[in-house]
């Protein structure tokens, strides 16, 4: 079959939804200044679907820092990737401040999050090395587990007993092969919210000789006394061999680092070829990545004021009976019972008589039936923000409940 043919037959399990759901429940259009309120189809809506977590995407400072620094340098600098001709003074310090902060000695930038992760995991492990990771790691953990030649066995998600038996492989086949162990999973996890167990998967270092790579996207900055992510928040920051944080969640920007011990990032640093091969960092970017490491280190109360509405928000949604799952972060997701047409009838509900904007998560992400509904809180919300949502909730699963969005189609708009 020629490939465009089959392209064209089989769109995917969210491709084939796309001419009903295209610009409304897939790439929706949100305008005007990053916030609690913006514009989707000419209309303002409350919004629930940001990972704008401490308010910094329009802080002020932030936004002063970032104009000035694509005035004084434009995207362009520095040019070249930064092995060859992209490194500068404000790249390093960028790396100096987050080893600090993340209390490790050395820090790799990386352009994108995604990109990086793959690349890392690719430069980190060859064909004699086992990886053990969590069955619900995020997407780019997984992309980078399939670029693996070695072996790789997955354990259920946060199943310390089957993690265990896991390891066992593992060892018998490195004991063989002369190679190393790498075990992958999350700080927080991005879609239920619940965190990993990094406490009792730092335990099993006593009887298994491995190394533990955290993504901690959705932590850096959420979790901990400091905001230094999960491990500051289990008390095993200094057992994590290999943090990965993102700038696209807690940042609001883009771009992410690696923080391990100097031999680690020096590897990394000279053999990972997404890093390598591509464009330096943008001054711009760098240098608002500075002022917002320096805001999120110097005002606990940006974090305070998240966790108030996180709190407010989660409680109440449990005191009105709907189930929230095991989440222990920011992360909100509502979980009810219903197909895909009930769904998207749902949100759209929400969205034109409610102005609730937040994002909906169906097969084949989740089992069919389920519909999880996902809330994003920031610290630019309010507590009136949190009762109104809630109150719409309330009266949205009323009538899901009574079978009023029952339908085998997706809502027309």
């Amino acid at each position: 079959m020629d490939l465009f043919e089959k392209l064209k037959k089989n769109r995917g399990p969210i491709g084939q939804h796309a001419k009903d759901s295209h610009g409304y429940f897939t790439f929706p259009k949100l305008e005007g200044d990053i916030g609690t309120r913006m514009v989707f189809r000419g209309k303002e809506r409350l919004i629930w679907s940001l990972n704008n977590y401490l308010g910094l995407a329009n802080h002020p400072e932030v936004r002063k820092a970032d104009a000035e620094a694509a005035a004084k340098f434009g995207f362009a600098t520095p040019m070249g990737a930064r092995m060859m001709s992209g490194n500068s003074n404000y790249h390093e310090q960028l790396e100096g401040e987050l080893s600090s902060f993340m209390s490790k000695e050395d820090t790799i930038l990386l352009n994108f999050g995604y990109q990086g992760m793959v690349s890392a995991i690719d430069c980190l492990v060859d064909r004699h090395d086992v990886i053990v990771y969590d069955s619900e790691s995020h997407a780019c953990i997984i992309d980078g587990v399939r670029l693996h030649m070695g072996k790789r066995f997955v354990f259920p998600h946060n199943d310390i007993a089957n993690c265990e038996k896991q390891l066992e492989r593992a060892t018998r086949i490195v004991e063989e092969s002369g190679g190393s162990i790498l075990l992958i999973t999350e700080g927080v996890f991005g879609m239920s919210g619940d965190m990993g167990r990094l406490k009792d998967i730092v335990e099993l270092k006593n009887k298994f000789q491995f190394r533990l790579f955290v993504d901690d996207a959705h932590g850096f900055g959420t979790m901990g006394k400091t905001g230094a992510g999960t491990g500051e928040e289990q008390g095993v920051q200094d057992k994590i061999d290999i943090y990965f944080g993102t700038f696209a969640k807690s940042m609001a920007m883009i771009g992410g680092f690696i923080s391990s011990n100097e031999d680690v990032v020096e590897y990394l640093r000279y053999n990972m070829r997404s890093q390598i091969f591509a464009k330096s960092m943008p001054m711009p970017l760098v240098l608002g990545a500075l002022k917002r490491l320096e805001l999120l280190r110097s005002k606990p109360e940006m974090k305070d004021n998240l966790w108030n509405v996180v709190n407010a928000l989660q409680n109440g949604l449990k005191a009105e009976g709907f189930n929230i799952g095991k989440t222990q972060s920011p992360v909100t997701p509502v979980y009810m019972n219903g197909s895909i047409g009930e769904a998207t009838n749902l949100i759209y509900d929400m969205r034109e008589n409610h102005d609730i904007f937040c994002s909906m998560v169906v097969y084949p992400v989740v089992p069919k039936g389920i519909i999880i509904l996902r809330l994003i809180p920031t610290a630019v919300h309010t507590l009136e923000d949190v009762k109104y949502t809630i109150e719409a909730f309330r009266k949205a699963y009323v009538k899901l409940k009574a079978g009023e969005y029952m339908s085998d189609k997706i809502a027309a708009f």
